[in-house]
């Protein structure tokens, strides 16, 4: 696999479309805002691909959303790969959650306004649960996704909209436990993952403590382990949360997947009296 070459403005990764400006950069790789030929600006993700066989599941899992259509999740234009990476042309937003809460915190030393939560964490749940639902048909068979990946830095801002990006983890489910690799950002990752499989409660785990985040500036694991273990046991610390909620986040972060709520939306509704 080629070794990723540096990136620069005036680069241009597909005919008529040059990169501008360096939105933000980090493990992950890089992201640059350019304009489509059509003078449409738009964002490009650059994932470098040193690993064929990492590069191709990746690959498989972003192709699959390019046919996938909902308000609330980020739409693909193309996938190719380029210069040792794999880019992703997308729509280009404001910011994230993961942006609008360190402005927060940094200009009012607090999480997000329980109304704005309110409207976010309800947009994320419709997001999922549509992902989540057994009826995407992919190989010629109905199936269900798990983002996998679920947390602030993923889900990003359009105005007053909130759309769910980065499918590089996705994964299709068709039952309510299957074996699947051990990856994601670990402060978000439910508990089977580290035992090596995926749920159809896997997205709801997570979504429950980007909402502590959000919601607190604080995520509800004492500490956060730094590499996947089998035996890993979060143990939740929800005492900054109020009582009425402890409960019903309480029971998003149970450990046993099938003891969680049915869905991301029955989950957040029960939360949204707690967030007027």
């Amino acid at each position: 696999m080629r070794l990723a070459e540096p990136l620069y403005p005036g680069l241009e990764p597909f005919p008529g479309c040059r990169l501008s400006d360096r939105l933000g950069s980090g493990g992950f790789g890089e992201v640059w805002q350019c304009k489509a030929r059509d003078g449409t600006p738009i964002a490009l993700k650059f994932l470098p691909c040193d690993n064929a066989q990492d590069a191709v599941t990746e690959l498989r899992s972003i192709q699959t959303f390019l046919e996938i259509r909902h308000p609330n999740l980020v739409r693909i234009f193309r996938v190719w790969c380029h210069l040792g990476y794999i880019v992703i042309a997308m729509e280009l937003a404001e910011g994230s959650l993961a942006d609008l809460l360190g402005l927060y915190r940094s200009e009012h030393g607090t999480a997000l306004p329980p109304p704005q939560l309110a409207s976010y964490m309800s947009q994320a749940a419709d997001a999922l649960d549509f992902l989540n639902t057994r009826q995407h048909f992919i190989g010629g068979k109905r199936l269900a996704i798990q983002h996998c990946d679920v947390k602030p830095n993923n889900f990003l801002l359009f105005g007053d909209t909130l759309k769910l990006a980065d499918y590089g983890l996705a994964s299709s489910i068709s039952c309510q436990l299957k074996p699947h690799r051990r990856a994601g950002t670990l402060a978000y990752t439910a508990p089977e993952v580290h035992q090596g499989r995926l749920s159809n409660w896997t997205d709801q785990f997570s979504l429950a403590v980007m909402y502590c985040e959000l919601r607190t500036g604080r995520l509800p694991c004492v500490m956060t382990p730094d590499g996947f273990y089998a035996g890993h046991l979060m143990q939740p610390d929800l005492s900054f949360l109020r009582p009425a909620e402890r409960s019903i986040v309480g029971r998003a972060l149970a450990l046993i997947p099938q003891d969680r709520w049915p869905s991301c939306r029955n989950f957040v509704d029960l939360l949204l009296p707690h967030l007027k």
